[in-house]
């Protein structure tokens, strides 16, 4: 924990350094998110600079709650998490929606729960006593939600799973399936279909047992305390990128349909189970080990 700290608080002086003419804006991403498709994001970096008029980078950290503390600390102008860490609680607030992903012509996503192809397990009431990956611990759809699915039937995952482990990024969740590291995994539907199409041969050795109800997907959110000018010109540079051919590109490698602005009740559904099962995780991120920023600074 102190070295979390101690990181974040590096991270704030070194992002402050610069003059501040040329800050650049800085916008959170975890490996929850990102992959290893770094050119990806260097384009769309590039492609919101010129939108908004300033230098914007991508700052990947390794779980939701070092963006979460780097959002409230100050080190980040925005940042794209999930549901469940946007409904916790904070006193006072820091954040506010900025956009939404829209997926398949919705701005909704589902919890799979996926195992090995080879694997005889049908549903996850048969993972019982066995090994099973997360994702983060503020995942909705790669932790959240199987908690949900285990409390119907009265369980913790530490009753039910002889063995359970976060990877802090679904698509490693994935590899930890696929590679029989782990006997289930909770992963985030929209990252399992984006790698099967992408990544076929990964997907090809896990097979999907469970699908949830449908959530707000994954929401990119503001800091409170930016410049209205700021924020107007991010969610206008998201949300036109409908309008214009390398927008229209970008979206298309992402798999996504745009970006749109919705009200926050979209997620009630997300804070509804988090309330229901009346915890907070209590597992502590290991320290962040990479801290990658993407995106130039001329």
């Amino acid at each position: 924990m102190i070295r979390t700290i101690l990181c974040v608080v590096a991270l704030i002086l070194a992002f402050t350094a610069a003059p501040a003419a040329e800050s650049p804006v800085r916008f959170g991403l975890t490996a929850v998110v990102v992959r290893d498709d770094l050119q990806l994001y260097d384009r769309w970096s590039s492609y919101l600079s010129k939108r908004v008029g300033r230098p914007v980078q991508f700052v990947q950290a390794r779980s939701y709650r070092e963006i979460m503390g780097l959002l409230q600390a100050g080190g980040l102008d925005f940042a794209w998490i999930c549901g469940y860490p946007f409904v916790q609680q904070r006193d006072p607030e820091t954040l506010e929606l900025l956009a939404v992903p829209v997926y398949e012509g919705a701005p909704l996503y589902r919890s799979y729960i996926i195992v090995h192809r080879d694997s005889p397990i049908s549903s996850l009431a048969e993972m019982k006593g066995r090994v099973f990956a997360f994702s983060d611990p503020d995942s909705n759809s790669g932790y959240l939600v199987p908690q949900a699915m285990l409390a119907e039937r009265g369980h913790t995952p530490q009753s039910f799973f002889r063995l359970s482990f976060f990877t802090y990024s679904h698509a490693e969740t994935i590899e930890a399936v696929a590679e029989g590291l782990a006997e289930g995994g909770a992963v985030d539907s929209y990252v399992w279909e984006y790698l099967d199409g992408n990544q076929p041969d990964l997907t090809a050795r896990t097979r999907i047992i469970a699908r949830s109800e449908t959530f707000g997907f994954p929401p990119l959110v503001a800091r409170l305390g930016i410049g209205p000018e700021l924020r107007y010109a991010m969610s206008e540079a998201l949300i036109g990128m409908t309008q214009d051919a390398e927008g229209r590109e970008l979206l298309a490698q992402f798999a996504l349909d745009g970006f749109a602005q919705y009200p926050p009740g979209l997620f009630d559904s997300i804070r509804d189970m988090a309330d229901s099962l009346r915890q907070v995780p209590l597992v502590e991120p290991p320290p962040t080990q990479t801290v990658r920023v993407i995106g130039e600074v001329e």
